[in-house]
């Protein structure tokens, strides 16, 4: 979001406050607003902001998306990771994709990596859509929520 002054004077200065909302953001994050004025020699500018969010949970990737042919058994992982020196611990609360996927849950380092797996059989005509959702001890972030898509992947040229 943009605050800026409407008119400047001739020569003068004018203030420009952006505003970022970081919420489901981690990591680097970078933003850009174009700024639009009279001014014949530079009509237009691009600002840039950097910023690296810190979460009290990293979540990678934070989203699952299962590609294959019809048939094939596909897998993919995420990864939580605490960034506090706090213990986590993740359970399950709810899972959108019973009988189209499966997951498992590994603790890798106790308290501060884990790992989830998702597998499943892609069938013809049964893309599909859904979540898995668990609960943490962390009041910050008392629920991960890991998005999950499963599509046919189309074969192309003669078999």
């Amino acid at each position: 979001m943009a605050f800026f002054d409407k008119a400047i004077a001739p020569g003068g200065q004018g203030k420009i406050n952006l505003q970022l909302n970081t919420k489901g953001y981690q990591g680097n994050i970078t933003k850009t607003a174009v700024v639009d004025s009279n001014d014949p020699k530079r009509p237009s500018m691009t600002i840039s902001v950097r910023v690296f969010v810190k979460v009290a949970i990293n979540v990678s990737p934070r989203y699952i998306t299962l590609t294959g042919p019809a048939g094939q058994n596909v897998t993919s992982l995420v990864e939580i990771r605490a960034e506090k020196d706090k213990p986590l611990t993740i359970e399950a609360d709810d899972f959108s994709l019973g009988g189209k996927v499966a997951y498992s849950i590994e603790e890798i380092e106790k308290g501060r990596v884990f790992h989830i797996r998702f597998a499943g059989v892609l069938q013809a005509g049964q893309n599909f859509s859904g979540h898995l959702r668990l609960k943490t001890n962390y009041e910050e972030k008392p629920e991960i929520t890991i998005p999950i898509r499963g599509y046919l992947q189309m074969r192309r040229g003669p078999a």
